[in-house]
């Protein structure tokens, strides 16, 4: 069988006459040779009826919910939009079959709210494939070695489809949403931003890891690690989209080795808070493991730390402020904290060990007048913390800096 995964993001299945585009890319991959597997998300986001955050909400102003309770409540927004898929599919004289997640054979560990899937058993899925049927799964859950759902947290559709085309060996897995690729920038920002047609693993996810929100991180490594061609494109436009594979690694886009272009897209994180820790006088050379020992044990996931002898400087997600805080206070560690902070990050598999790309950065940077208060990078990336006045800014000039507004060609 030539199997395609097909997922369908909430504002795809959103309303009947999305949900009647959802049946025409089922009914063209059947006409195309392939045998679909469906995979959707709850319907629509925030504030709609069956919405994963609706869903949520009905617990805000009670007592504390155990996670597995939480489990139970929020899988159900994925299974509602399941059967509704599916009757659209039957209408139209398709065979579908609802499945759960667990009984796709999607196994996870018993971390409630935040799974990770340790162990697929398709046999079922397969099964359904082989007699004609469509299969319709809910996404963003499975089944713990306990036999009590879980779910996978954020982003966890696009880990389900990922999981099951890499079990059932697909062609392709589709990620289907409301835009026609991975951009250049955010096109809120940057208007003449381009689709771009095909990028590799490395790169996509670090766009994701870096604020690009179009495919979830875990998907893209689990694409990478069975070497599952993924790709991303819109329910609402014939557009091929952006197809994610291994690439040629060594050259950049463009096909050579140039500081001019050298990144491929540019991405941004919107709210940070900033901390700089100053070392206590009566304090010794232990102070800094202190710190991120204790943070760690606080469950705070630490950010573009820069450390010097007598003081560090690192940032966090806004909402854990007050548990930083807290653990500051009981160090008695003398410190200063800044909340209007954003992160800007060029991308690119072709940036390691090329020389000149941070000085094409800083000169793009320096033209507007905008101040680098704290800068990392790896072998695909260049991580610039500023101040959230400058952060629109920064992503226009390095957009125009490094031409992301020509289009590139495909690999």
């Amino acid at each position: 069988m030539r199997v395609v995964v097909q997922k369908f993001g909430g504002t795809s299945v959103r309303e009947a006459a999305q949900r009647r585009l959802v049946v025409d890319w089922v009914s063209t991959a059947i006409q195309n040779g392939f045998r679909p597997v469906v995979v959707v998300s709850a319907m629509g986001r925030r504030g709609d009826p069956y919405a994963t955050d609706t869903l949520l909400g009905l617990l805000s102003a009670l007592p504390h919910s155990p996670e597995v309770e939480t489990d139970l409540l929020v899988s159900c927004g994925e299974l509602i939009s399941a059967v509704v898929m599916a009757g659209h599919l039957r209408e139209h004289g398709l065979d579908p079959e609802v499945m759960t997640g667990g009984q796709a054979g999607i196994l996870t560990d018993s971390r409630h709210g935040d799974a990770q899937i340790i162990k697929l058993e398709p046999d079922r899925l397969k099964a359904s494939l082989e007699s004609g049927r469509v299969p319709v799964v809910a996404g963003f859950q499975g089944v713990g070695d306990d036999g009590l759902v879980t779910t996978l947290g954020r982003g966890g559709s696009d880990t389900t489809a990922v999981a099951l085309g890499a079990a059932l060996g697909a062609d392709v897995v589709e990620i289907f949403t409301d835009v026609d690729g991975i951009k250049t920038a955010d096109p809120r920002i940057v208007p003449e931003a381009r689709t771009i047609r095909e990028m590799d693993y490395q790169e996509v996810f670090q766009l994701a890891n870096l604020g690009a929100r179009v495919i979830h991180p875990r998907a893209v490594e689990l694409a990478r690690q069975f070497s599952v061609p993924v790709r991303i494109r819109s329910t609402f436009s014939s557009a091929a989209g952006t197809l994610v594979g291994p690439g040629r690694r060594v050259l950049d886009s463009w096909g050579h080795r140039d500081p001019d272009h050298a990144v491929t897209g540019v991405t941004q994180l919107r709210d940070l808070i900033q901390f700089q820790v100053k070392r206590p006088e009566t304090v010794g050379n232990r102070w800094v493991y202190r710190l991120f020992d204790l943070l760690g044990k606080r469950g705070v996931s630490v950010d573009l730390i820069n450390l010097f002898t007598d003081h560090v400087f690192f940032c966090v997600a806004v909402p854990v402020r007050p548990i930083v805080e807290g653990a500051l206070t009981e160090l008695d560690f003398p410190y200063a904290v800044f909340d209007d902070r954003a992160k800007v990050s060029v991308v690119g598999s072709a940036i390691e060990g090329l020389p000149g790309v941070v000085g094409r950065v800083m000169e793009a940077l320096a033209r507007e007048g905008i101040d680098v208060l704290q800068s990392a990078d790896s072998h695909a990336t260049i991580t610039l913390l500023l101040e959230k006045k400058d952060m629109e800014p920064a992503v226009r000039a390095l957009h125009q800096q490094f031409g992301l507004d020509r289009e590139v060609p495909s690999l």
